[in-house]
């Protein structure tokens, strides 16, 4: 008897007749994922392939229960052709969002539905062993009590912020303890293929393949929380650059100043226009004498956290609204730089600080209005994000589809 589609699809020795046969399946089932139901003659178009081929390519995949012959369709003359689509219990994908003090995990099926998820779960995202073993374990939890089998789970997307090589599964800027990749790390601690992405590039996926998008091809993504972000997508396409380190917008170095980045340097944008900044800020005001909410709470200005902060402004705190909109002012400056750069159709905010809603987008969009040609910002949109905190976990799901179905 021969393998299955689940089993073929783990065997990386497969060769000849067998390798070709299982790209052949990969074909079809991205086919079913992205243009939806079809029929024979429909994917002999597509795929290339003569009509008894697809017939037992299709049958193969009946046969794993990843395909179903949906019946008759309506046709304007002669024998009524079959329609075949994805079966979407039959094959499910893991997001795993890491935040810098919390996960948001999700299951989504092989239609794009988001079957489960759980999202704030606390966690402290260190760069250290023992933060790499409890988000192993979290997301272990999360799959046993998952309500699917675990050999129809075809992979998990890991999103981490900083310098991610998705080719090759390695992280730069966090847990890079190993000369081995680190999606190889977690794969073998779990027993689930792994693949590894940039947070900001996995949100701006998830955001594109939304309703916020109507059609628009070149977008930009914002990813505003402790650090700064940015997902490309040209053409519809995420963009990654030669060494997929693209986005790297908080580094862009725009202000004169002695404020020393994460990344070492000085200038960089995140240090004025961050969550990191609106701390320090937020901080320094508390200590030269300003009133908030958070003090008259008891909140010592060192424990004041970047959520205290949104959670003040959207209760209407004077000191948060304020700082707020500055950081608002010095992120337009950097956007207005990439729309000038780019021209892009839209440009979309999220991260914890979208949450503040205009409180961030006003005095953005007067930055950009001010800083960027009129003439290329005019056919710009400005939105904030309608996935928020489920983004990442669509996003990374949909990704890790497309990597085990396509590439």
């Amino acid at each position: 008897m021969g393998k299955t589609f689940f089993e073929e699809l783990n065997n990386e020795n497969l060769t000849g007749v067998a390798y070709k046969n299982i790209h052949l399946k990969k074909a079809a089932l991205a086919y079913f994922a992205n243009i939806g139901n079809a029929t024979i003659a429909d994917m002999c178009r597509e795929l290339n392939l003569s009509a008894p081929k697809v017939t037992t390519l299709l049958n193969d995949l009946i046969h794993d229960g990843l395909v179903k012959d949906y019946g008759k369709i309506e046709s304007t003359g002669g024998r009524k052709p079959n329609l075949y689509g994805l079966v979407p219990d039959s094959a499910f994908f893991i997001g795993v969002d890491v935040k810098q003090h919390h996960l948001n995990l999700g299951l989504s099926d092989l239609q794009k539905n988001l079957i489960r998820t759980e999202e704030n779960i606390p966690y402290k995202l260190d760069n250290s062993k023992a933060s790499l073993e409890e988000l192993c374990r979290l997301i272990s939890h999360f799959i046993k009590a998952l309500p699917v089998p675990k050999e129809k789970i075809l992979g998990i997307g890991i999103n981490l912020s900083g310098r991610i090589n998705f080719a090759t599964g390695y992280s730069y800027s966090f847990f890079y303890f190993d000369e081995e990749p680190l999606s190889k790390i977690i794969e073998t601690k779990i027993g689930i293929r792994v693949f590894l992405e940039n947070d900001s590039r996995a949100m701006a996926y998830g955001e594109f393949c939304s309703d916020a998008v109507h059609g628009e091809r070149n977008v930009l993504f914002l990813n505003l929380d402790y650090g700064i972000g940015m997902g490309v997508l040209i053409d519809g396409q995420l963009y990654y650059g030669k060494s997929g380190y693209s986005g790297e917008v908080g580094h862009i170095p725009l202000f004169d100043n002695e404020i020393i980045c994460h990344c070492g340097k000085k200038g960089c944008l995140e240090t004025e226009a961050s969550g990191w900044a609106l701390m320090r800020m937020f901080r320094d005001r508390l200590r030269e004498g300003s009133s908030s909410m958070l003090t008259r709470k008891g909140l010592a200005p060192e424990d004041i956290q970047l959520q205290d902060i949104i959670d003040a402004a959207n209760h209407d705190d004077v000191l948060a609204i304020e700082l707020i909109a500055s950081i608002g002012e010095n992120l337009g400056r950097g956007i207005a730089l990439l729309i000038n750069i780019f021209n892009p159709e839209l440009v979309i905010l999220g991260g914890s600080l979208a949450a503040t809603q205009d409180y961030i987008r006003l005095p953005i969009k007067s930055a950009v209005n001010k800083y960027s040609l009129s003439l290329v910002n005019n056919d710009t949109k400005l939105k904030i994000s309608t996935l928020g905190e489920r983004s990442g976990i669509i996003g990374a799901c949909l990704l890790v589809r497309n990597k085990v179905l396509i590439n």
